[in-house]
């Protein structure tokens, strides 16, 4: 089935980005409809096809462009509650969420255009004192706020205490996000088929601290314990919070999962070893 609706989302910070945004506007729209959002719209002089990216959903986009690096991509899909699938241009630099380079964009969207599938990759739900948080696509970390200050974390799955975590701080990851700064503190790669959750402790002072990989299912909570230290969770790189101690972070799998535009290049394992070696 051919596609009848798509939206673009560029960063607009980016002269190649937002001139990559103009040129597929260019190409394609009078083949298929298209909304930009809010700011794209605005630097491109398109007002009057403006949408913020999570209302795009409501309006008929059946998928979204989004042009820059891993960070837009992630930044666009925590504003949506049933993500639509995304397909990246790569406009940033290593890029493990954005598989097509600028060169190749236009031929990859006549393809798409005339149908596409796409993969699911599991989320995060985030609560933090009960107040909710947006979903995180790669991960949660809590990390001391003034470097040497060691933290103490105690971590619990499905109700069970499973550590007691001295160390700068940790990282609760999903598969997808296993490739980025999991995988920079020692964690394993996983394969995002993988139904699993990575918690891996930040630089840790006992030398038996390692990372665990958990059932995708568990609940995992975080508390902080030793008083009168500055922390902050970071979700996805992109939204901040400050934390206490006796504050309580609990994690669990999202109902709504990020889904990606499956496309000719080449596979996960292909792709750690183009980008990681």
């Amino acid at each position: 089935m051919t596609v009848k609706k798509i939206g673009i989302v560029s960063r607009y910070d980016n002269l190649e980005a937002l001139e990559m945004a103009g040129t597929i506007l260019k190409n394609f729209e009078k083949r298929v409809e298209i909304v930009l959002s809010t700011k794209t719209a605005e630097h491109l002089g398109k007002s009057n096809l403006a949408v913020p990216v999570e209302n795009m959903r409501s309006v008929g986009a059946e998928l979204i462009i989004s042009i820059g690096g891993d960070g837009t991509v992630l930044r666009n899909i925590s504003k949506m509650e049933d993500p639509l699938p995304v397909l990246g241009i790569n406009m940033g630099t290593l890029g493990f969420l954005v598989d097509v380079q600028p060169g190749e964009a236009i031929a990859a969207i006549e393809d798409v255009l005339r149908g596409f599938t796409y993969t699911e990759r599991s989320r995060l739900d985030v609560s933090f004192n009960s107040e909710t948080l947006p979903p995180a696509t790669n991960e949660v970390v809590l990390i001391t706020a003034r470097p040497a200050k060691i933290l103490t974390f105690r971590v619990s799955l499905d109700e069970s205490l499973m550590e007691v975590i001295r160390a700068d701080g940790v990282v609760i990851a999903t598969p997808t996000g296993s490739t980025a700064y999991a995988m920079s503190a020692g964690g394993p790669i996983v394969d995002p088929r993988v139904n699993a959750t990575l918690i891996v402790p930040l630089a840790p002072f006992k030398l038996s601290a390692r990372p665990w990989v958990v059932p995708a299912t568990s609940t995992i909570k975080v508390e902080m314990i030793i008083p009168e230290k500055e922390a902050v969770v970071v979700i996805d790189g992109q939204h901040s919070y400050s934390i206490k101690a006796n504050d309580v972070v609990t994690l669990t799998r999202a109902k709504n999962p990020a889904r990606f535009v499956s496309s000719s290049v080449n596979g996960f394992y292909e792709k750690v070893q183009s980008k990681l070696t």
